[in-house]
């Protein structure tokens, strides 16, 4: 009996890592994009935090809002919200790696919402945008399969 819970404990908690493994979000405290909200970086052109009584859940995580009108859109339409990527770095998607983010350095090309790891990495990947956005997108499949 005690070799059956053993196994069935190794079972549940190698699934866990490997859900962990593959997480496509990018998660702080377990919410989305540090708990800013999502529709804010679009309506209102700034970063703006979420509170925690409007929130969504959405791809297995939580997705905070500043107010009732950005969390309805964004469940209207929640992949127009989406940052790219799960919300990590696009300078470093485009690299082949998961990176975290700063809320401050968003930015939206073609209505779609990126971030970086920093306002550093963030000016190299302004200089030549295009060409990274395009290789981060052929990255990104197997990118988002990463721990």
């Amino acid at each position: 009996m005690r070799n059956v819970f053993f196994a069935a404990a190794l079972i549940f908690f190698a699934s866990c890592s490997t859900t962990a493994q593959k997480q496509e979000v990018f998660t702080v405290d377990g919410k989305a994009i540090r708990g800013y909200d999502p529709v804010a970086f679009f309506k209102e052109s700034k970063p703006v935090k979420g509170v925690d009584s409007l929130s969504y859940v959405y791809k297995e995580v939580l997705w905070l809002f500043s107010s009732a009108e950005n969390l309805a859109a964004f469940k209207a339409d929640p992949d127009k919200y989406t940052p790219q990527y799960g919300g990590y770095c696009a300078y470093g998607t485009a690299d082949g790696h998961k990176a975290p983010t700063q809320p401050e350095t968003w930015t939206i090309v073609n209505d779609k919402l990126y971030f970086n790891y920093n306002l550093k990495v963030k000016q190299s990947w302004d200089k030549n945008r295009a060409a990274l956005i395009e290789k981060a997108d052929e990255q990104w499949p197997a990118v988002k399969q990463q721990k």
